[in-house]
């Protein structure tokens, strides 16, 4: 979960009132945030300010206050603050606007940028007045964003930019990096992109994004009518006058940096997730609108698709879901009435009406989106009840727990095939895409495998749909043991499945491995049928027993395989294995594997 850091008097201030350390602590916990630590930092004065203080440094204390991850309306103190005056009843929640002029800025986001960030979305705060304080918590908001829905740049990155020192319509292109070419500041030539990459490699602060787009034939970059680059995003996006962003802005110039006589704010931002980028927008101009000439009015911008078409940013959509009181009631363990628990939602800044009896419609806002289901709305009903205050009652019934069956059938095996002589081990869930497909002499398309969006090595690619590349590279490890190897394991597979509400199945399986100087197919087909034996499963072809039928798989050597199928339906594979797929996981002993789904059996 995100920590912020907040000035404590400039908290209290927007609150309007002050709390001692243990009473706010109180009232963050009333609203589902924890104070994590009270600490102190020295802020140097200005020079009037220290002829009166003899060290020269104010001692200011911080609160650090740890915020749900998916509550980006609370990464700064405007939205904050907001949110706990409209718990506490001092403010109604605003409504945000969005204002569409004749004269919009126009962002065009070429073609070519599908090959590297393909979506971009932009809007405007006009006549905005920033305080120190606020402008400080507009590029830290950045940075928390950054950091934490964006993924550190890779699926969003924020661009901020003083509208009164470029000029559109702008272009969000892509071009080979060699043809991007600008002068930055403090630098005697011009740079190409390549160049600047090279440069910047050993730099702490960009170093950690060059490789989000260093390995693409072509860099996303923004320009404004004249060619002049805004930005050349997820490397190089802030430009303000602050510690961290200052240094960024010093790479492209300063001609387009915010400070914090800034009036009217141009934003960007480009992605790889548009549902991620739209929230980020949302989130951005929604926390400061509040500073500008209109409150919580924010100026469109005309973004022009690639295909011709024209979308109006920032969305700034409203929504609603309706609940009933008695299923809201049910599910806490409480009893209100349908107006109690519309005050209760609008203490939690969420619209609500009676439309019906013991029907409520809740208006959802733009900096809500982590509410995506009326359980998500339940739950913000339960907080502002306030947690404490639902009172514990015993159980109506009385009910005994037992173990799940498929556990205890999973349990119930191990002992035995244990006892059988075979030794269990426990492999990783996740392996590369060759392990389940390549290796196995297996097409990746024909496999149902469940892909890692962004795998972190290449040996953890895929959800695994079979145990046995793990079992091999158990053995490759113990090839030193003393022969004849016998391992098992006992655990789920993962298979694609679109009849899914997530789009993916586990399965329980039994997989068992005999590794030996000949393949031993008489000891794995022996525990096949001790197996069976215990589930009570006789030999036979009908629909009540089980039997093998002559099949082929390419993990399994030609004519030396058979499809294990019980109670009328098939469960897996036995077989001698291929010397391909030996070669594969680097054995040189023949074995021979067993590999069957128990789930049929309960």
């Amino acid at each position: 979960m995100p920590t912020i850091s907040l000035k404590r008097d400039l908290l209290f201030e927007a609150l309007g009132q002050t709390f001692t350390d243990a009473e706010f602590a109180d009232f963050c916990f009333d609203y589902g945030l924890e104070l994590d630590e009270v600490t102190s930092e020295k802020i140097m004065l200005s020079k009037e300010q220290g002829e009166k203080k003899a060290e020269g440094a104010d001692e200011t204390v911080i609160y650090k206050i740890e915020v749900p991850a998916n509550r980006q309306d609370l990464l700064c103190l405007e939205g904050l603050a907001m949110a706990l005056n409209v718990f506490r009843g001092r403010r109604k929640p605003p409504r945000y606007r969005k204002n569409v002029p004749k004269a919009r800025q126009i962002l065009h986001v070429k073609p070519e940028t599908s090959a590297v960030r393909p979506f971009a979305v932009a809007a405007v705060l006009r006549n905005i007045r920033f305080t120190q304080s606020s402008y400080e918590s507009f590029i830290e908001l950045q940075e928390k964003l950054h950091h934490n829905i964006c993924r550190k740049r890779k699926f969003v990155a924020i661009g901020t930019h003083d509208l009164d020192t470029v000029e559109g319509p702008f272009t969000y292109e892509a071009l080979p990096p060699e043809k991007i070419k600008f002068k930055p500041l403090n630098k005697e030539k011009e740079y190409s992109a390549v160049e600047l990459m090279q440069l910047y490699k050993t730099d702490t602060h960009l170093k950690p994004y060059l490789s989000l787009i260093e390995d693409k034939p072509v860099y996303p970059v923004i320009y404004d009518k004249n060619r002049v680059v805004l930005s050349m995003p997820p490397i190089i996006n802030s430009k303000s006058q602050n510690s961290q962003s200052k240094y960024y802005m010093s790479l492209l110039g300063d001609h387009s940096k915010i400070s914090l006589g800034t009036r009217n704010v141009f934003i960007e931002s480009t992605a790889l997730d548009l549902h991620k980028a739209k929230i980020v927008l949302d989130t951005l101009v929604c926390m400061f609108s509040q500073y500008c000439a209109e409150p919580f009015e924010v100026e469109a911008v005309d973004v022009v698709q690639p295909d011709g078409t024209t979308v109006q940013y920032p969305l700034l959509p409203y929504r609603t879901e309706v609940i009933s009181t008695e299923l809201c009631n049910k599910k806490i363990g409480i009893s209100v009435t349908t107006k109690k628990l519309c005050e209760m939602l609008e203490q939690m800044s969420l619209g609500a009406k009676a439309i019906d009896e013991g029907k409520v419609e809740v208006e959802i806002p733009p900096t809500r989106p982590d509410i995506l289901h009326w359980c998500d709305v339940i739950e913000d009903a339960a907080i502002a009840y306030g947690y404490n205050a639902i009172q514990k009652t015993a159980p109506k019934t009385s009910t005994v727990g037992e173990q799940f069956a498929l556990n205890k059938l999973t349990d119930l095996l191990r002992g035995e095939i244990a006892q059988a002589g075979f030794t269990e081990v426990l492999t990783f869930a996740l392996c590369s895409r060759d392990d389940v497909a390549a290796y196995l002499n297996k097409d990746i398309t024909n496999v149902p495998a469940t892909h890692i969006a962004n795998p972190k090595t290449l040996d953890f690619q895929v959800a695994r749909t079979t145990l046995m590349p793990g079992i091999f590279k158990t053995i490759n490890c113990n090839k030193k043991m003393p022969l004849p190897i016998q391992v098992f394991e006992t655990s789920d597979v993962v298979f694609k499945d679109s009849q899914k509400d997530v789009g993916a199945r586990n399965e329980r399986h039994v997989c068992a491995v005999h590794y030996d100087k000949s393949p031993g197919f008489e000891v794995i087909h022996g525990l096949l049928d001790r197996i069976m034996q215990l589930l009570e499963i006789k030999p036979s072809d009908d629909d009540e027993g089980y039997y093998l039928r002559a099949s082929d798989d390419p993990t399994f050597f030609a004519g030396r395989c058979a499809e294990v199928v019980a109670l009328g339906s098939p469960i897996g594979m036995i077989g001698v294995v291929h010397p391909a797929v030996l070669e594969n996981f680097e054995l040189q002993m023949p074995c021979a594997a067993l590999e069957i789904n128990i789930e049929k059996f309960l």
